[in-house]
Order: structure tokens, then C-alpha cells, then sequence
């Protein structure tokens, strides 16, 4: 399903959050509920398996479990699906990639910077060329330099935009910088930059970002759509107050380690039936939860 820009991955695209049972499994009824609201609301597609999703504590039946309904849900309501795969060695994502062929729906993998063994830049390159040159569907480069240690600079992401199999990236770099202005600045035919930092959702989409991986998304679905909806058409007077207010949220939401103050607040309004999180997360202070409810209602206000 194209979008903005004539790629499959422009709009808002949402990394779910696993909600829990009480006794510690996987609320499937919950997840699917988030999913068919954020779709409701406009969101143009869902990342299952994100940071957000607690991907890393998650056991192999459950990821599936997780991935099933998310493909399910996007395929009945035409929408994109991301999954969030991979590790930090080129060979098990290879085979990471490939198990994501029993989901033929799956728009792409969303594939992280190998993290941890900090690889030189040209090591990454390598990496990410290995994995193109074999993956059964299209890539989107996570480029988070805060979670793996190792920064992607423009010229690299250019060398990879230009591998058929690589269509995006998820731009995370806690802010806008001049790799973010040069990306932005002069677009590369068929790669989405997709902003990756809620905080900075606003200034991206305004600079031509075709649109976001945003966790914060899920809490305020319909605003994240109008926002990116209004810096695509140009709407200044709508999009400016808008993008603060969000970025005043994204912020509470990211006061402590995501997601655990988003399953505070999807809680708190009745949409998970608990704000459980895995160790060696800690559940969100309840302050913290209540800072973001606040911000929450005066968007809704």
C-alpha cells in the first residue's frame, strides 16, 4: 500500500507495545485491540517486534504469536507491517530474515546497527550489503546510535540507499543533525528517512521526513497522524503547536525506559489489562505515569 512520498513506508507507523497477562503471558486480545485503534485513528502501518515490544525478553513462540496478529490485522485492513529483527552477527540475522517468510505480508524487517561489538562503519556497510544481497524481503536500516554504540553517518546510509533491497531507514539519533539535514536535504529516489525519535518527530517531518517510527504513537494516534498530515500539506498554523505539544508527550513518555511509561498510561486508561513489564525492566513510577496522562489530556482537551 503506497503513501506519502511513493513509498510503502511513508505515514505514521506504530512499534506496539506486548501488553501482559496477569499471570505474565502475552495478552493477545489486548494487542490486537491497540492495533485495530492505531489503525482506526489513521496510523499507516504496525511494527511488531520494535524495542518497544520488548522483543528481547520475548521467547520464540511468543514473537510468533506477536507477529501472527500483527499480520493478520494489517493484512484485513490493508496497512504496511514492520518487523523488528536481527541481532549483532550477520549470520543469524541472515537466518533471523529468512524465518520471516512465513509471514508473506510482511512489508519489510526492520534490522538494527549491530550493536555491542562495535564494528567500524565499513563493517556495518558490509553488514547490511551481506544482508541485502540474500534477504527475502526489503530492509529498513535502525540506525539508533544511543542503543548500539556505533554511528551511521549520511555517506554510509547513502552507499546502502542505494541497494534495491534497502528501502528506509528508522533515523534515531536523538536529535537533528547534519547527517539528518543531508538525508533530508536532498532526498534519495525509493529510501524513506522515517524519524525514529518521537521528541523529534515534528522537526523531521517538517524537513521532509516521509514519516515515523513512533512509539508514542499508540498513546495519541489520531494527533501523530494530523501532524504528519499537516507538515506534508504545508500547514505551518496546524503543525507547529502540534508537533510541541506531542513533543511534550513523547518526552513524559520517554521519562523513564521505554515502554515501560506507555504501559503505564495504556493501563491507567483501560487499553492492557496490566503495565507489567520484563526484567530487567522496572515498572514506571507513578508519577512518571501520571506526568504523561496529564499531557495526554490536554492534547485530547
Amino acid at each position: 500500500m503506497a503513501h506519502a512520498h511513493g513509498t510503502p513506508l511513508g505515514g505514521v507507523h506504530v512499534p506496539l507495545v506486548t501488553p501482559f497477562t496477569a499471570d505474565g503471558g502475552v495478552a493477545l486480545d489486548a494487542l490486537e485491540g491497540l492495533a485495530h485503534r492505531v489503525i482506526d485513528d489513521g496510523a499507516a502501518g504496525l511494527v511488531a517486534l520494535g524495542t518497544t515490544a520488548e522483543a528481547a525478553t520475548l521467547d520464540a513462540d511468543e514473537k510468533r504469536a506477536v507477529v501472527d496478529l500483527c499480520a493478520t490485522v494489517c493484512r484485513e485492513r490493508s496497512v504496511a507491517l514492520v518487523v523488528g529483527t536481527g541481532s549483532n552477527d550477520t549470520r543469524h540475522t541472515l537466518e533471523a530474515l529468512r524465518e520471516l517468510t512465513r509471514w508473506p505480508g510482511a512489508t519489510a524487517a526492520l534490522v538494527p546497527v549491530p550493536y555491542f561489538t562495535r564494528p567500524s562503519e565499513a563493517g556495518v556497510v558490509a553488514h547490511f550489503t551481506r544482508l541485502a544481497a540474500e534477504t527475502p524481503l526489503p530492509l529498513v536500516v535502525y540506525n539508533i546510535p544511543h542503543r548500539t554504540g556505533r554511528t551511521l553517518a549520511a555517506p554510509a546510509l547513502r552507499e546502502l540507499a542505494a541497494l534495491p533491497a534497502i528501502i528506509g531507514v528508522k533515523h534515531a539519533v536523538a536529535g537533528v543533525d547534519e547527517d539528518t539535514l543531508d538525508l533530508l536535504g536532498s532526498p534519495i529516489d525509493g529510501f524513506a528517512v522515517l524519524a525514529g525519535d518521537d521528541l523529534f518527530a515534528s522537526p523531521m517531518l517538517a524537513l521532509g521526513a516521509a514519516g515515523g517510527i513512533l512509539a508514542t504513537a499508540q498513546l495519541a494516534p489520531r494527533h501523530f497522524v494530523t501532524l504528519e498530515s499537516a507538515w506534508r500539506a504545508g500547514d505551518v498554523p496546524r503543525a507547529r503547536p502540534l508537533g510541541h505539544s506531542l513533543a511534550a508527550l513523547a518526552a513524559a513518555a520517554f521519562a523513564e525506559p521505554n515502554p515501560t511509561v506507555l504501559k503505564g498510561v495504556l493501563h491507567a486508561r483501560g487499553q492492557i489489562p496490566t503495565p507489567t513489564v520484563r526484567l530487567p525492566l522496572l515498572p514506571a513510577h507513578p508519577e512518571s505515569v501520571e506526568a504523561a496522562l496529564r499531557r495526554l489530556e490536554e492534547l485530547d482537551s
